[in-house]
């Protein structure tokens, strides 16, 4: 793929010898800082942020971050301004925010998204993204069709419907020449990389940063669990009663922890505390008779700020979510043998007080820090 370089790599302003980075502090280039709220001088902490004494080795080895693109804190806030930027599709309509919105946990309210024009729709219902990271595989979008964040980054660049940059309209590279045009991407990948040169890889490495860059950590579960966690308890005691649950939550917290043959609904096999991250090994969930596809889910944090849910967004509420898993669950080549009972579709025996302890539960992962920080919101002066 072409990449388009900047005429200069504005040395006198970003500090930058030879368009090799230096990281020290430099001025906000007069043409972001017109754009932008971004300060050069005052950048936040993506790479290593402060997290809960429970996101130990045993979370860090989930991981899915590649050796090729290590976390750096300009690089992600590069992802930043990419992520919200309205320019990047091709009549500055649409953004990776606008399907992604901050304020419901990144998800989108409608079952399947708009992009450019209210006359074509996505495929699949936005997933939530945090802690996107510690989905093992690593791979991207429902049916898993791409192997990383990185490679998953630039497909809605090239949608049609997403952000229109198809072959009709230039393809990438007229995308990467009007970002070049601009006044302030050129300063933004200098200062991240070194060099001013735009390019779809680099694309790819900020926004995956970014992203990756949004652990959850800050729900009233875990104002709980942190009072409770033990590395030496039993099942690093998931299983405890918290202390700041009600009654009902306590019971939804018990029967998602708790497997099946243990008198609970098993759910934490496969969405794995404390991220809340699919499992690894994890299969399709029979929404459908017959189903082939192996698909995977987003982590089940901030899951109650917004419906719809599943891949097609066929779920208005979690509460339909829950039945669906009490007694909905059809058979196929891909259901995932922790949804089997012998050799049918499991069937949870699951009265309306366990259905609503389940819901009540699920709420308390809503995280309104991660929904708020302002790492994470939109960076363009309006």
């Amino acid at each position: 793929m072409r990449s388009i370089r900047a005429l200069t790599c504005a040395a006198a302003i970003l500090a930058l010898a030879a368009c090799g980075r230096e990281d020290v502090p430099s001025p906000t280039p007069a043409g972001v800082a017109a754009a932008t709220r971004i300060d050069f001088a005052q950048v936040a902490n993506y790479a290593a942020p402060p997290l809960p004494a429970y996101f130990d080795g045993t979370v860090a080895a989930l991981d899915n971050s590649p050796a090729s693109n290590p976390g750096d804190d300009r690089v992600a806030t590069l992802g930043r301004v990419l992520f919200h930027d309205l320019r990047l599709s091709t009549n500055n309509r649409s953004s990776c925010a606008a399907c992604h919105q901050q304020r419901i946990g990144f998800t989108d309210p409608l079952r399947f998204s708009n992009g450019i024009s209210t006359a074509g729709t996505t495929d699949f219902h936005a997933m939530r993204l945090g802690n996107l990271r510690y989905w093992r595989p690593g791979s991207a979008f429902w049916d898993r069709r791409m192997p990383t964040a990185e490679a998953q980054a630039s497909q809605p660049l090239h949608s049609l419907v997403e952000m229109g940059w198809g072959e009709t309209a230039g393809g990438i590279d007229a995308l990467l020449r009007k970002m070049a045009a601009t006044a302030y991407y050129p300063d933004l990948f200098a200062w991240a990389f070194g060099s001013a040169t735009i390019s779809e890889p680099r694309i790819q490495q900020a926004l995956a940063q970014f992203v990756r860059a949004m652990v959850s950590h800050d729900s009233r579960w875990d104002a709980g669990y942190a009072r409770v966690f033990s590395p030496t308890a039993p099942n690093r005691a998931l299983d405890v009663d918290l202390p700041n649950f009600t009654a009902q939550e306590n019971h939804g917290r018990h029967l998602f922890m708790t497997s099946v043959d243990q008198g609970g609904a098993g759910c934490a096999s496969c969405h794995r505390p404390p991220t809340f991250a699919l499992a690894a090994d994890a299969r399709s969930n029979g929404l459908d008779a017959g189903e082939t596809r192996l698909f995977k889910a987003p982590s089940l944090r901030s899951v109650g700020l917004s419906g719809p849910y599943m891949h097609d967004g066929r779920f208005a509420t979690l509460a339909e979510v829950i039945d669906f898993y009490a007694s909905g669950i059809q058979d196929g080549p891909a259901l995932d043998p922790r949804l089997r009972d012998g050799g049918a579709p499991r069937r949870l025996h699951l009265d309306a007080t366990d259905r609503a302890a389940l819901v009540a539960f699920l709420k308390t992962l809503d995280d309104p820090a991660l929904t708020t920080d302002p790492r994470f919101g939109d960076p363009f002066r309006r």
